[in-house]
């Protein structure tokens, strides 16, 4: 058994680099200007993520309690993390004590290492798997096909994935790229023996994936899955699905292999009351998950008779010793902010190059393997990937605050990056702006652009440095007279006087229109016929109109329905 540590007062490793699927070949721009390319991407991606986004908004509505339930969520999640190392040991005490047997993986590279060896172990040369994103991140199946051991997908969109040769590029949903055409062709291609009259039907692609698996339900003695909870009051593990395929895998086969994030963990079965809400309304948009399934170490003469649990770190010790990390540490994996996310939306999951993709993968991938700016990391575009609208913040159930984290995360980035020609030419910028004499000198170079610009007054391209700003868009020319120039020319201070003077009579006129409305007011304001007492101090002079005390609460409520 290896083991793997829970802190150490320097700081944890992030998961290492080029082991597993948590850092693309590309930064995010390029990779999204490429996606961006796929009119059928960007179609199939509409469809499937409306259509998911509006039934949960049609479930969630159902609870009135929905908001309790999300700050349950989080308070469970955040108590969780604040005892995880504890937490972890009462977990593998009571897995022990029900005949399992519990590995500590530090990394992918460990993970992998114990998965196969314990497959090697039972003679097998293949597994059958569940839908895991743990399992995705470490790259457990390239691994496997590399040891000469073949891992064969059963959930349908994973089969899906699979048989196409391509990366999964949702949380919930991995296909969610394919339409129903193109998984037609797939199967007809990839699938031995398959109908060649098959249809795009669902219920027949359906039917011919059912046939493929059921095969290997039956035969292959090892099963590889992940979990969506451990439970460290009991030693029982938790997977959720909609097919029924993970029921297979978990009673089926004579070994099963369990591969956990430690951040997975949760305190009491009763917490499960608050996730088994919060989960299937916010991933599929369900009541509750069609399957769920529970199981507790090793019952004898019932399902597997040897149970392994491969506790996983890969980087979340680095994680939760960080504040963004911690809070990143309380997702999911329901894929709610993906489906609210207008940049994944349209870019699609395969240009974050990571397992995963959408907002909060823009947050976890660069906590759990790190973002170094200075060697041009592609993790480090990540935190750039989002428009900071706030919706994924709402749609989180566990109210992560995303937006926040990723702004937090370009802070980080943009200190590691050092100087960089933008900041040098933000600090040349300041240093013009705060001489009025370089400013006057620069505007009047500006005005040489006229020069450069087309008949219709823009200028389409700039010399380098600058063509970046004008290959995608076009610069208006600069007028002949400046603001300065044209302010104080005649034109230019008749424009402010008339200006002024209808402020002036606009305020007459509110002031006139307040007294109107409010004779108690008119009456306060109007001269008093007994002198004030004399005063200390006298009266500042007032320089403009008073606001109206309803205005003044108006304001006070604006700023806290804000706050």
């Amino acid at each position: 058994m290896s083991t793997t540590f829970l802190g150490l007062p320097s700081a944890p490793p992030r998961a290492p680099y080029g082991a597993g699927n948590l850092r693309g070949d590309q930064k995010f721009p390029k990779a999204a200007h490429t996606e961006l390319q796929n009119t059928q991407l960007r179609g199939n991606l509409h469809k499937a993520t409306h259509t998911i986004r509006a039934k949960r908004l049609a479930v969630t509505a159902e609870l009135p309690d929905w908001e309790h339930l999300r700050d349950a969520g989080s308070a469970i999640k955040s108590d969780t993390l604040n005892r995880l190392p504890e937490l972890l040991e009462e977990l593998e005490e009571r897995v022990t004590a029900r005949g399992g047997t519990v590995h500590w993986a530090r990394d992918a590279v460990e993970a992998n290492e114990i998965v196969t060896r314990l497959v090697r172990a039972k003679g097998s040369e293949e597994v059958i798997k569940v839908k895991s994103m743990a399992t995705q991140e470490i790259g457990l199946n390239e691994h496997l096909e590399a040891e000469g051991i073949t891992a064969h997908e059963t959930d349908l969109a994973e089969l899906i994935v699979q048989l196409a040769h391509d990366k999964p590029s949702h949380i919930l949903v991995p296909a969610i790229h394919r339409n129903r055409e193109e998984i037609r062709e797939i199967f007809l291609k990839e699938i031995p023996g398959v109908d060649p009259e098959l249809t795009s039907v669902p219920a027949e692609l359906a039917a011919a994936a059912r046939a493929y698996l059921r095969e290997k339900f039956m035969t292959t003695k090892v099963a590889v899955s992940g979990a969506n909870f451990g439970i460290a009051e009991t030693g029982t593990l938790a997977v959720v699905e909609s097919e029924g395929n993970g029921r297979m895998c978990l009673t089926l086969p004579e070994t099963l292999i369990t591969v956990m994030g430690i951040e997975k963990v949760l305190p009491r079965h009763q917490d499960l009351e608050v996730f088994f809400q919060l989960l299937p309304r916010s991933s599929t948009g369900e009541r509750m998950n069609p399957y769920t399934s529970l199981w507790t170490g090793v019952t004898e003469g019932d399902g597997p008779q040897e149970f392994h649990l491969v506790l996983l770190d890969n980087g979340r010790t680095a994680a939760l010793a960080d504040k963004i990390g911690r809070e990143a540490l309380h997702c999911i994996r329901c894929s709610a902010c993906l489906n609210v996310c207008p940049v994944y939306e349209r870019a699609g999951g395969h240009a974050y190059g990571s397992t995963y993709p959408g907002p909060i993968g823009a947050v976890l991938t660069p906590q759990l393997a790190g973002m170094d700016a200075a060697k041009d990391d592609p993790n480090a575009s990540l935190p750039y990937a989002s428009s900071l609208c706030g919706a994924c913040f709402d749609a989180c159930p566990v109210k992560i605050d995303i937006p926040s984290l990723l702004v937090e995360l370009r802070h980080q980035k943009t200190e590691q990056a050092g100087t960089t020609a933008e900041s040098l030419a933000m600090k040349a910028a300041a240093a013009v702006m705060a001489r009025p004499g370089l400013y006057t000198g620069a505007q009047r170079a500006a005005g040489l652009g006229r020069v450069i610009a087309g008949r219709d007054a823009k200028i389409k391209h700039l010399p380098a440095p600058f063509d970046g700003w004008s290959d995608s868009r076009d610069t208006p020319a600069p007028p002949r007279r400046s603001f300065r120039r044209w302010l104080d020319s005649a034109d230019g201070r008749e424009a402010l006087r008339a200006a002024k003077a209808e402020g002036e009579a606009s305020r007459r006129e509110a002031d006139a229109s307040r007294m109107q409305g409010n004779p108690s007011q008119a009456r306060a304001d109007a001269p008093r016929t007994q002198p004030d007492p004399p005063r200390t101090q006298p009266d500042p002079p007032r320089t403009q109109a008073e606001p109206p005390a309803a205005t003044e609460t108006h304001d006070d409520q604006d700023k806290g329905e804000k706050a």
